[in-house]
């Protein structure tokens, strides 16, 4: 029975693992505040949900943009960043745009929406921080030069901020997903193997942050890392 009711921010909202951990936290009975590019991507109204679009890899239009956001949900007490992308290929297959695209999306503007909201959250009795990281912040693969690096950036990045917020009633989390069936893959020349157990579903993500996001408030998780049973990945014709 989850009694203390939470007001979440929750970054990619409109799909994947995003999704999920929206519908898990409404299920329980939080307040949550979804971010998209394209709020019309939300087409089933909830009472305790509230859309917002927000373009992410607008650097410059950030800081405005996030100042109004926390004026017009002063309650926000935590925040889930899902928002990111996938994009693989030898160095000298992306072109300088985006190269700054990539990195902007999967760490740079997390680190904007975090500046932004952690004053006020320092203040409340409780908040939390938790980052969708991935398995390439452990461990450089092939053709995954960037990727790895703005998920390797993100992981050093909550090290030190957990770090950083250990007097304050901040608490910081990464978790690390392997290979989740979403559409994440649908651009990409690979994705999981055909059976349930070559891939996570995004429920699982979701449970994951549920657990993190309802733990005892004296106790931090610093650190989670998820994967299929199997790995298995193939690659599209």
């Amino acid at each position: 029975m989850h009694t203390l009711k939470r007001t979440v921010l929750v970054t990619g909202a409109s799909s994947g693992i995003g999704r999920a951990i929206a519908k898990r936290l409404l299920q329980q009975g939080h307040q949550v505040i979804g971010t998209t590019r394209d709020s019309g991507k939300f087409i089933r109204p909830h009472p305790r949900f509230s859309p917002v679009q927000l373009d992410l890899t607008a650097l410059t239009k950030l800081p405005k943009q996030l100042r109004e956001l926390e004026q017009r949900f002063p309650a926000i007490d935590a925040v889930i960043f899902c928002a990111g992308k996938g994009q693989f290929g030898s160095l000298e297959e992306f072109s300088y745009p985006q190269i700054e695209s990539l990195m902007s999306i999967n760490f740079t503007s997390q680190v904007f929406l975090t500046r932004a909201l952690l004053p006020a959250l320092k203040r409340k009795p409780r908040s939390d921080l938790i980052y969708i990281g991935s398995e390439a912040a452990l461990k450089g693969s092939r053709k995954g030069a960037l990727y790895c690096a703005s998920k390797f950036a993100l992981r050093g990045f909550t090290q030190a901020l957990r770090e950083e917020c250990g007097k304050n009633d901040v608490r910081v989390c990464l978790i690390n997903p392997g290979m989740v069936n979403t559409p994440f893959f649908d651009n990409l020349a690979f994705a999981p193997g055909d059976n349930a157990s070559n891939a996570l579903e995004p429920e699982d993500v979701a449970e994951a942050v549920s657990y993190v996001l309802n733990s005892r408030a004296e106790m931090v998780v610093d650190e989670i890392n998820l994967n299929p049973l199997n790995k298995v990945v193939k690659f599209k014709k």
